[in-house]
């Protein structure tokens, strides 16, 4: 990864997410106050704007302040936490302008243990961690591997992933107010997890 993989694979996730706003509207509609897919789609779009016309090449830099960026589009809690993902990455990838897929993978692994730390939540609370923890274990386990091959493995995982929410509890946020009757529904923070390595794929078949 690079400046300019960077900014395909924002642009490409956010085409993504602007495609799905919709679907993430009726998802977190059921739960919660279905703000989901309009802080998604403008959060996304934001860091693709600003990395379209960024100079900088530090990918730590870079992801700084696309954190800044996407919490100042997205204020949501969804928002709030796919920033301190952002963080979590742009510090595991200080002074970096290039890395290896193992690199890569172990700053998303650096992005999600953020995301765990700060929101005080992990795997199996029907969250957007059902989906990216079992990617980013998958792509490390893959590393090795070439990136399509990698990616479409993680992906596949974030997919299985997601779909497990439907078996789970909430016990964050609104959602939690549902409690018992949150159980039969697919989570929407776990389909944004999906997308965004679905995107990466995608990245990966140009």
């Amino acid at each position: 990864m690079n400046a300019t993989t960077l900014k395909e694979a924002f642009a490409v996730i956010s085409d993504i997410m602007l495609k799905n706003k919709d679907y993430l509207i009726e998802l977190d509609q059921q739960n919660g106050d279905g703000d989901l897919g309009i802080s998604m789609s403008g959060g996304y779009k934001a860091v693709a704007d600003y990395l379209a016309d960024a100079e900088e090449k530090d990918l730590g830099k870079l992801l700084l302040k696309s954190s800044t960026v996407f919490n100042e589009a997205a204020p949501s809690s969804l928002g709030t936490i796919t920033s301190f993902g952002l963080m979590g990455m742009a510090k595991a990838l200080k002074g970096k302008e290039e890395t290896t897929l193992a690199e890569t993978a172990e700053a998303l692994c650096a992005g999600v243990e953020k995301i765990m730390d700060k929101a005080k939540s992990k795997p199996g609370e029907k969250t957007i961690l059902d989906a990216l923890c079992p990617a980013v274990e998958t792509l490390k386990a893959n590393s090795a591997a070439d990136a399509k091959t990698a990616f479409q493995a993680a992906y596949d995982a974030a997919a299985a992933g997601s779909e497990s929410t439907k078996a789970m509890k909430s016990v964050h946020g609104r959602a939690a107010y549902y409690g018992e009757k949150s159980i039969g529904l697919l989570d929407g923070g776990s389909v944004v997890g999906k997308l965004i390595f679905e995107g990466l794929y995608q990245c990966c078949c140009r």
